[in-house]
């Protein structure tokens, strides 16, 4: 059976904002008590996932990340992609007027509503950008029945 999944604009415009909030919040504490700070910081990873008759498409933006630091896992149809983006050290003795590029882990983990063919997932790393194909379970998938026409 094929669940039918409601998108809440208001639920996702509250996670922009929440979002918006940390950073902000973030920048203000690094600032103020940088030794507070001074370890790695999980961030939250934005995705694009598409749903199609086949398979779902994930996009997950990684500039930066090298793809020999990418974990991506699928338990119990939870799918987990974890990359880390390193700091860069190329101005280490300079002092930032502005860093807004962020380093450390990022991480999402999504709750795929169907069943899928974990075997079949393929992962490819262009210009920046994850792309996961996940094919859906063959039982899951849609199945057209023909129709046949007899005549009188």
């Amino acid at each position: 059976m094929r669940m039918l999944v409601r998108q809440d604009p208001v639920a996702r415009e509250m996670a922009a904002w929440r979002n918006a909030f940390d950073r902000m919040f973030n920048e203000v504490l690094e600032s103020t008590f940088p030794y507070l700070t001074a370890r790695p910081t999980c961030w939250y990873l934005p995705v694009d996932v598409v749903e199609t008759d086949e398979a779902f498409v994930i996009k997950a933006s990684l500039a930066g990340a090298q793809p020999d630091s990418f974990d991506i896992s699928l338990t119990d149809n939870v799918l987990t992609i974890r990359a880390e983006v390193p700091e860069s050290k190329e101005f280490a003795e300079a002092q930032y007027h502005v860093r807004e590029r962020r380093y450390g882990t990022y991480e999402r983990s999504l709750t795929l509503p169907t069943p899928v063919n974990a075997d079949a997932i393929k992962a490819e790393y262009v210009d920046g950008v994850l792309t996961l194909h996940v094919p859906k379970a063959e039982e899951v998938k849609p199945k057209r029945i023909p129709v046949r026409v007899r005549s009188n």
